[in-house]
């Protein structure tokens, strides 16, 4: 059946930036807001910061998709856990969080200690930050590892000059905390 033909869009319809004006985006909450990723158990845990990931619906399940390089520290706990969290700190800790999370290796330092926050744990494979105001508690379901081969934008591939490239995640998330 020929379908209603369709009018040109009126002026009230203005192009803008997902990333910034999408309702609760969280293209906005990943890239801008940016993540802290951890994994481990209450007594063995690491946390590193990203900014590339995914949150959205799949195979009947809400999901979130995190990518991390095996030269992570994180790595190691991400594979050997079962669940992790996507922690997200207010602008006030922000800064100085990710600035630790991000540029120290936890094979080095304890950042937690040296970001002057408190880890805490919900179950003993949940971590979390008492100074973080939501976290989200992911179940492994899924995982990948990017194929360079695969890449068809060419400039991709200087984003990777060490070749380290990233395994993703899939997780169910199966809980959300946000501090009241």
């Amino acid at each position: 059946m020929q379908q209603t033909k369709a009018i040109k869009a009126s002026k009230l319809w203005k192009a803008k930036d997902i990333t910034v004006d999408f309702d609760n985006s969280p293209i906005k909450k990943i890239s801008q807001e940016w993540i802290a990723l951890s994994a481990g158990t209450k007594d063995d845990y690491n946390t590193m910061t990203a900014s590339w990931g995914a949150i959205g619906y799949l195979w009947q399940r809400n999901i979130v998709e995190v990518y991390v390089r095996p030269t992570r520290h994180t790595y190691d706990f991400i594979e050997k856990s079962d669940y992790f969290t996507l922690i997200f700190f207010d602008k006030s800790l922000k800064a100085k969080v990710h600035k630790i999370f991000g540029s120290k290796s936890g094979r080095d330092i304890d950042k937690a200690k040296e970001a002057n926050v408190t880890p805490i744990y919900f179950d003993e494979n949940i971590i979390g930050f008492e100074e973080a105001k939501e976290t989200i508690v992911c179940k492994k379901i899924y995982f990948s590892d990017f194929n360079p081969d695969n890449f068809l934008e060419k400039d991709i591939h200087d984003l990777y000059p060490a070749k380290d490239y990233h395994r993703v995640y899939i997780g169910e998330i199966k809980k959300f905390y946000k501090k009241q």
